[in-house]
């Protein structure tokens, strides 16, 4: 039997792109997306040689990006066996400082357009009793972190609905997993200083899509690539919460730049790149 085809969002330099190779290389047929269609065509004609590509592109950012890009997956009669919703926005800086069209954004790429796609791939891998969905997640969805505040937030409701999903779906053939790195060598935050405070935290994209893939494959609920940030995250959920607001919030303003009053840092959009804001 041929292996299912991976639908994979965001799926441009970082950890979507190392997704894409690495589905690729396990001899998955793809459905790239991401809003910047020059890259994706870029990824496919890498890809092509090894397995059969469509390339959607599709800006979920948009409130009827989501419905579009189910749309389009009709036209084309394409079989989403593996959901891979790793489209993703970031923000640093103070909450009170960000804008509300980047708030917007970064709750509707996030939270608002995983759960369409969701809703819109899940009936069928129902009635054929099999399916996998894989949510990228993050660290940061596991404790409130100051100075990303509104990102870390949509990664605790992804994390939280891949769990319960999970337990929903049980006997059902199709499972949820919720992929969880911490700090990823990407263009997310490849300009946010100082990068060497994240020191054995951090991981590479292509480590991070490896252990996400075997996670997903597996039907693991959570995976958390990396002992350092495996030990982190225990460790956070053994302590008082006012000692990991108080770690987080330092962890945080090191990490991302978040110093200044009112300063707001570059944010990053869906499909990989850095903006002013």
């Amino acid at each position: 039997m041929s292996k299912p085809t991976a639908l994979i969002t965001g799926a441009s330099p970082g950890i979507g792109q190392e997704l894409a190779r690495e589905f690729a290389r396990h001899g998955h047929g793809l459905v790239l997306t991401a809003r910047r269609e020059e890259r994706l065509e870029a990824l496919a004609e890498e890809l092509r040689g090894k397995v059969q590509v469509t390339v959607i592109p599709a800006d979920l950012g948009r409130r009827k990006g989501a419905r579009r890009l189910l749309a389009d997956l009709d036209d084309h009669e394409v079989e989403v066996g593996i959901l891979v919703n790793n489209a993703g926005v970031a923000a640093s800086g103070p909450f009170q400082s960000m804008d509300g069209r980047t708030a917007r954004n970064l709750m509707q790429v996030n939270m608002a357009s995983l759960v369409e796609l969701t809703q819109g791939v899940l009936p069928a891998m129902l009635a054929r009793g099999r399916g996998r969905i894989l949510n990228v997640a993050s660290v940061a969805g596991f404790q409130a972190v100051p100075g990303i505040a509104l990102y870390s937030a949509t990664k605790a409701f992804v994390l939280s609905l891949s769990e319960s999903l999970a337990e929903d779906l049980k006997g059902t053939g199709v499972t949820v997993t919720a992929l969880c790195p911490g700090p990823t060598r990407t263009d997310m935050i490849a300009d946010i200083e100082p990068l060497e405070l994240a020191g054995p935290f951090m991981t590479s994209a292509r480590e991070v899509a490896q252990d996400g893939y075997r996670a997903c494959l597996a039907g693991d609920v959570v995976r958390i690539p990396g002992l350092a940030n495996q030990a982190m995250v225990t460790w956070l959920q053994y302590q008082p919460r006012g000692l990991v607001r108080w770690f987080s919030g330092m962890a945080a303003r090191s990490t991302f730049g978040a110093k200044r009053p009112g300063a707001v840092a570059g944010r990053t959009t869906q499909d990989g790149r850095q903006e002013g804001s």
